[in-house]
């Protein structure tokens, strides 16, 4: 008895420690939204064949496989190696290698000018920072949808319930 509650001690632990301390302080924790929010996030992404974009903060990669499965390139971005992993595999389990990706690391350094579209699913806190990185990297007209948090000074050009769709100007 005392072993399995030292396991599920450890357990709680980890889980702590990767899905939570670990990466709130580098952006969102693993909040994984639903099928139907995937959905919306990859649809208002409008993302076709020729286009690439990036999923910040990817999870379990279901947007990154929502936005390959519609044609384009989709790259995600986690800094949790489980959920890598965890990723990868369903990539492959839905024969999207070669056109979904998940890259283990954060966003904040890299280049994100190359996307056509990006979405994210982070915290209210990180909003701002990353309103000037994309105001920054991302060309005019690029499309950037947000689960649930807002952006502080863009519009949402379309919003469907908790999710809203901006365009860099």
């Amino acid at each position: 008895m005392a072993t399995i509650v030292i396991l599920g001690i450890i357990a709680v632990a980890l889980w702590l420690v990767f899905f939570v301390f670990f990466p709130l302080g580098r952006g969102a924790i693993y909040d994984p939204s639903t099928l139907e929010e995937t959905r919306v996030m990859a649809d208002l992404a409008e993302l076709v064949p020729g286009e690439t974009a990036a999923d910040l903060g990817s999870g379990d990669g279901r947007v990154v496989i929502a936005l390959a499965q519609r044609g384009g390139e989709a790259h995600g971005y986690e800094v949790n190696p489980f959920l890598v992993v965890l990723s990868r595999r369903r990539i492959r389990a839905k024969g999207l290698q070669g056109r979904a990706y998940i890259h283990w690391g954060s966003f904040w350094g890299r280049d994100l000018s190359r996307y056509d579209a990006i979405t994210v699913f982070q915290v209210g806190f990180v909003m701002s920072r990353l309103e000037s990185k994309l105001k920054r990297e991302l060309a005019p007209g690029a499309r950037v949808v947000s689960h649930y948090w807002r952006f502080p000074s863009l519009r949402p050009e379309i919003a469907h319930g908790n999710v809203y769709r901006y365009r860099i100007g």
